[in-house]
């Protein structure tokens, strides 16, 4: 694992032609992000001098995402991630190109740079979702670890990069310029999204409605443990992990005294913290588990920010800084790892999308209380605060929510499910449909068999049943019926679609109570209505 974020082996996803093009252009684009990051806050800075204003540039930067990631992960489950990924970058790519002639123009206003900067990032997180389900097209499954961390690098690459480049930047020639070369920087991205010719996922079933989609990922998160495990932790991290982003660049200019070069070497030391994280997290992991890593990384970030309160100066700001890019790094690979582990192919986009807008959201909100609380209390005590409250919680949610579990599930299709036997063709909007299944179990094995069935209630509620039941014949001790009703019956077909391999470990240990040698019944039974 330690050479694969290096060296381009015979299993590296940077032998994959479209990868390695998107892979450079996206580093590119990050460049530019960074850039516009340090120059939106130095700006604000310049328009604003009040700490809640400068704070709201990193709730700007965030918010989009919470509103629009679940949106743009249902749309990349259902339409041609291609073409959406180039809507979306193309729409981006127009902001910050108004943002820059605006700003040129002497025109920016603290509402007007919050305004274009919310647009940017209404097109990053339509985009996102897509970005990240496009791996596994991409890469075959040996090498997808390997690409989200190769993604994870890039990401850092681009930190260490652009912070620096953006400052020297805005000493040269203004905000405006680097608002310019973000627009610039999407143009390899949009090259090489119109020169891939993507292979569709083949599907005899047709495509989910937009709102069914939205439903549907939902329902999903609502009944898959090792997801929630990671949003909870999600939660627990950004809220107060994000007083570092939100406070950075007011630290910068009014408490340190540092002028926009310094600012972006700041953001650069961060960056190549992350960077020697990124490189580090393979031996680690050898040697700890997921769950530990997240922990000492959360406490680390919790000792940057205590460091970064009490600092007076480059030095010792940059170096607190650089251990806290490497913690950020640690934790924010742990989560993403944790997300994509946690949901199979059909939803994966919608899951992740779901991931980030909790990420998004944890943010925003942590970046205006922040923000506030810094008007009240002062800065240093702020991030003190801040600090101490990452740390209770992350001692807390480690224990009561440990990560790691999704690693070791296998969410591939099983598809075991024998295709339903009917008289007739059936509609696919026929419905609602009740299917049930008839169990002979042994009574005095009842109760273990109910419980064994407990997995199965969350899996057909997960995959579309609206209700869930299991029930004894009064007639006949050790007849057992379990019946649950879907919407539809092509929402029933897209059940034999969804059922992973987990899924059929949990239904062969329930199976397994069944007595003789014919399998349980199951009837599917559609109202005529």
């Amino acid at each position: 694992m330690a050479n694969t974020v290096t060296t381009p082996g015979a299993d590296s996803p940077l032998r994959d032609r479209v990868f390695r093009a998107l892979w450079i252009a996206t580093i590119v684009s990050n460049v530019g992000t960074w850039m516009h990051d340090v120059g939106a806050g130095w700006l604000m800075t310049s328009l604003s001098a009040e700490p809640l204003m400068v704070a709201l540039v990193q709730a700007a930067t965030t918010l989009p995402m919470f509103l629009l990631a679940l949106p743009g992960g249902a749309m990349a489950d259902i339409v041609d991630r291609r073409k959406l990924l180039m809507g979306a970058q193309l729409f981006g790519l127009v902001a910050a190109a108004l943002l820059a002639a605006a700003t040129f123009a002497g025109v920016t206003s603290p509402l007007l740079l919050l305004a274009f900067t919310c647009a940017i990032t209404s097109g990053a997180a339509l985009s996102a979702p897509a970005f990240q389900a496009i791996v596994s097209e991409l890469v075959p499954p040996s090498a997808l670890q390997q690409a989200v961390a190769l993604n994870s690098l890039g990401i850092n690459i681009a930190r260490a990069i652009g912070p620096a480049l953006g400052g020297v930047i805005i000493a040269l020639a203004g905000p405006g310029a680097v608002f310019a070369l973000n627009a610039l920087s999407v143009v390899g991205i949009l090259s090489v999204l119109a020169r891939w010719r993507r292979e569709s996922p083949k599907s005899h079933l047709p495509a989910e409605h937009f709102i069914g989609a939205l439903r549907a990922g939902l329902r999903y998160a609502l009944r898959a443990p090792e997801l929630q495990i990671v949003l909870v932790r999600s939660i627990g991290f950004f809220v107060f992990a994000s007083a570092l982003w939100a406070l950075l660049p007011i630290i910068a200019r009014r408490d340190l005294g540092l002028g926009p070069a310094a600012y972006g070497g700041l953001l650069t030391l961060m960056g190549l913290g992350a960077i020697c994280g990124a490189m580090l997290l393979p031996r680690l992991r050898a040697h700890m588990s997921v769950n530990r890593v997240t922990l000492a990384a959360s406490l680390l970030l919790a000792l940057a920010m205590l460091a970064l309160a009490w600092s007076r100066s480059f030095a010792p700001a940059g170096a607190a800084l650089a251990v806290g890019g490497l913690a950020w790094i640690a934790m924010m690979s742990s989560l993403n790892g944790g997300a994509q582990a946690s949901s199979p192919h059909w939803v994966k986009a919608r899951s992740l999308a779901i991931y980030l807008l909790v990420f998004q959201g944890a943010m925003t909100v942590g970046s205006t209380l922040w923000g506030i609380t810094a008007g009240w209390i002062g800065i240093p005590a702020t991030l003190q605060v801040a600090a101490a409250a990452l740390a209770a919680s992350t001692l807390l949610l480690a224990w009561r929510f440990p990560l790691g579990k999704a690693a070791m599930l296998d969410l591939s299709p099983s598809m075991h499910w024998p295709t339903p036997i009917v008289e007739d063709d059936v509609r696919h909007d026929s419905g609602p449909v009740l299917v049930t299944i008839e169990y002979q179990i042994d009574p005095v094995r009842l109760s273990n068999f109910v419980a064994a069935m407990q997995p199965l209630r969350r899996i057909r509620r997960r995959d579309g049943a609206i209700s869930w039941g299991l029930y004894e014949d009064a007639a006949a001790r050790g007849l057992v019926v379990e019946s649950f009703v879907v919407e539809s019956w092509l929402e029933h077909l897209r059940q034999h679609e969804r059922v992973t391999q987990v899924d059929r470990e949990y239904q062969d240990a329930a199976r397994a109570f069944h007595l003789g040698s014919e399998p349980p019944r199951v009837r599917h039974l559609i109202s005529p209505a």
